[in-house]
């Protein structure tokens, strides 16, 4: 009963006696729901929501997020259930209890599949109501503080966990001391060497330079007083995870990690901050390049603070961190600072703000997402977010991940900004969609309504949003392309059985849908244009369906061949990604060309003589193709010129092609002598007969001996 009466005791420091209560009978229900139970540490289970309990008052978090941590693991491991919780605790704590717990009855293919459904259930129950990550948190907090009594791979995995999922969210959510813990247990546990190793030296060195700081936390207290400056100056010591990281990052032995120790000034209002600011640069010299005003620009957490880094003595590093009370309390406890659930004007704060703008987000990336693992991919690339802070025309700050391109921004603007960005410009310039942005820079981003994404994007943005909505968009536009081509290539199978998709009988049209567990014409079409249905058989079973036994007789006893009446698939080089044409042939309008389903890829199509046309059999299903009467795009062709070895040939030859307006993708020399050198381009044509005019002008180049076209 201790550990109970001690937690009463303190959140009785903020709660009153009826609340104080309340999480006692949730302590009695959990005690009597976890009876029998244990942990690996051999404790009463009991004992691990009492310390979660513990850590959320330390928070001073409200009593329905006390209670959920008393409760969090009821409805997991225990008979009692959401309605339980609800009658006794009220719908708020059964809410936040439901969104803690794990989901325990997923089917999936993999362990990966299942965890990532589980923190997509768990952030999206967050956007909802913060206070489940918060309870959440606390549980990580508890079980890495007992995580040695695991099996070594179960531990290591868990701090993996807690190194790439809960810091960086406890960080998103501003709770640094939740975060620095979680850091330090997370590495402990996944590199026990290397900690004790740091641990070891930091401790061997720390008298040296915590006397150097020292002395100049006390010269900067008795400056500040002179000046009339009241303020509070304290030490501050990096963590050994964040000591660890830097030495990653920079490649640093421990001895080269001179900011270990810092200071921090604690005023009373944000005007003070500038003003002691002054002061310390008037009594050390700041280091160029290092001072961050994260007061006039907060970070996406809502952390508040003035950086600069002095040069100490003996040229010693001294970073120091000036704030006002306020946003310390944040810094420390984020959006946990306050009571946000009672106290109104919290929600005006800056984590509060920041934290409800990320889990927006987080919602809009959930919609877009294919499944759970690639949803925790998106949110994984938005929780390491290393930042720049850039301009909109109208003088707005948008905050970006490190290596933010336009494309980033447009979609940190708006989703349909991002779908029709066409072109952007950079302070004024026109600038590449590619191109890194800085910090300060001002984007402004070109749109229309006939842009789409390009599938290249993907390639180099960095933010979550942009890869979530992007691949939606390709996701969505890859669907719609593969509906029209089954669409087309049933139609076409159904010729052959005399019949169309008007011509099948209204009544049983789509009878076969229930046999191919679909649930609509759109999903069947789609299948057979990726390839994974054969619209041969399909048709065929639509047939048995739509005719009487006797015309079904006589058609089985058809022969099985193609109608000499059949019509191809029309292609236009025009229909995206469900048609794919073969790169090592590169078919051009013109040539006879042959298609094939592939599964996944959709219709491929190669030239009639191509080396690399597989079989058809039931594994490719062939497919009657042909180029639409009108194409209006130009293609990609490969050609081989041989000619003279003389100074300058490459040039006169590229010449004579760019002098037809022809575009040259690529170019190459594929063998030299003395005497020859053969050469290889890669150019767009429109078709067969302008493929002709190219080679015509480079025959009547003297030094040219042979063009040819590689089959």
């Amino acid at each position: 009963m201790a550990p109970i009466s001690d937690l009463c005791d303190q959140a009785r420091t903020y709660l009153d006696r009826r609340q104080v209560e309340a999480i006692y009978r949730a302590y009695l229900l959990g005690a009597e729901a976890h009876r029998g139970q244990q942990r690996a540490t051999g404790d009463p289970y009991i004992t691990h929501p009492v310390e979660v309990a513990r850590v959320l008052v330390g928070m001073r978090l409200d009593t329905e997020s006390v209670i959920a941590g008393m409760l969090h693991d009821v409805m997991e491991d225990t008979s009692i259930g959401k309605e339980r919780i609800a009658r006794d605790f009220g719908k708020d704590v059964a809410h936040l209890v439901d969104g803690v717990t794990k989901l325990s009855q997923i089917e999936a293919a993999s362990r990966d599949v299942v965890q990532a459904e589980n923190y997509r259930k768990m952030l999206l129950a967050m956007t909802d109501d913060v206070r489940v990550m918060l309870v959440k948190l606390a549980d990580r907090l508890h079980n890495m503080r007992t995580i040695d009594a695991l099996p070594t791979d179960r531990r290591r995995r868990i701090a993996r966990e807690t190194l790439e999922i809960y810091a960086p969210i406890a960080i998103r959510l501003g709770l640094n001391h939740v975060k620095e813990e979680l850091e330090d247990l997370g590495f402990r546990a996944l590199y026990p060497n290397r900690y004790r190793v740091i641990q070891g030296e930091l401790r061997r060195t720390r008298g040296n330079r915590k006397r150097a700081v020292k002395n100049v936390q006390t010269a900067i207290r008795r400056r500040l007083r002179q000046e009339g400056l009241a303020a509070r100056v304290l030490g501050r010591e990096k963590h050994i995870y964040s000591v660890y990281r830097k030495m990653r990052a920079k490649r640093l032995p421990l001895e080269q990690v001179l900011d270990v120790y810092g200071i921090r000034i604690l005023v009373d209002s944000v005007d003070m901050c500038y003003r002691v600011l002054g002061s310390v640069h008037n009594l050390y010299k700041p280091r160029p390049g290092r001072f961050k005003d994260y007061i006039a620009i907060p970070k996406a957490n809502g952390y508040q603070s003035l950086h600069t880094v002095l040069f100490g003595p003996r040229g010693l590093p001294i970073e120091v961190q000036i704030r006002s009370s306020e946003m310390h309390e944040i810094a420390e406890s984020g959006i946990a600072a306050h009571v946000l659930y009672k106290d109104g004007n919290a929600r005006n704060s800056v984590a509060h703000r920041r934290a409800r703008t990320w889990m927006q987000e987080i919602l809009e990336m959930q919609k877009t997402a294919g499944d759970p693992v690639e949803f925790i991919e998106h949110v994984k690339v938005d929780l390491f977010p290393d930042t720049v802070f850039v301009f909109t025309p109208a003088g707005e700050i948008l905050e970006l991940a490190r290596g933010a391109t336009p494309v980033d921004f447009a979609y940190a603007v708006h989703t349909d900004i991002g779908n029709t960005c066409e072109a952007a410009r950079i302070d004024g310039r026109p600038a590449s969609l590619r191109t890194p942005l800085a910090t300060g820079q001002t984007v402004e981003i070109v749109t229309s309504r006939r842009a789409r994404p390009d599938p290249t994007w993907i390639n180099f943005v960095v933010t979550g949003k942009a890869r979530a909505n992007i691949r939606g968009y390709l996701k969505k536009l890859h669907r719609d392309e593969a509906i029209d081509l089954g669409r087309r290539l049933l139609d076409q199978a159904l010729r052959r059985e005399d019949l169309s998709l008007r011509k099948l009988p209204k009544g049983r049209r789509w009878d076969i849908l229930e046999e191919f567990r679909l649930d609509n014409r759109d999903e069947l079409f789609a299948d057979i244009g990726l390839g994974k249905r054969a619209a041969g058989l399909v048709a065929k079973r639509l047939a048995v369906s739509a005719r009487d036994p006797e015309a079904t007789a006589k058609d089985a006893n058809r022969a099985n061949g193609r109608d000499m009446d059949e019509v191809p698939i029309f292609i236009a080089g025009t229909e995206g990604m469900v048609v794919n044409l073969g790169k090592c042939c590169r078919p051009i309008p013109g040539d006879r060309i042959v298609g094939y389903l592939s599964s996944g890829r959709g219709l491929v199509v190669h030239t009639g003589s191509c080396g690399n046309l597989p079989d058809l059999d039931s594994k490719h299903e062939g497919i009657d193709v042909d180029w639409a009467p009108e194409v209006e795009r130009q293609f990609p062709v490969d050609i081989r010129v041989e000619a003279e070895n003389r100074k300058g040939i490459l040039a006169t030859i590229a010449s004579a092609i760019s002098g037809l307006d022809v575009n040259i993708d690529a170019v190459g020399i594929v063998d030299r002598d003395g005497v020859n050198s053969q050469m290889a381009f890669t150019i767009e044509v429109s078709g067969r007969t302008h493929l002709a005019q190219v080679f015509r002008r480079l025959r009547a180049v003297p030094l040219v001996r042979r063009i040819t076209r590689p089959a």
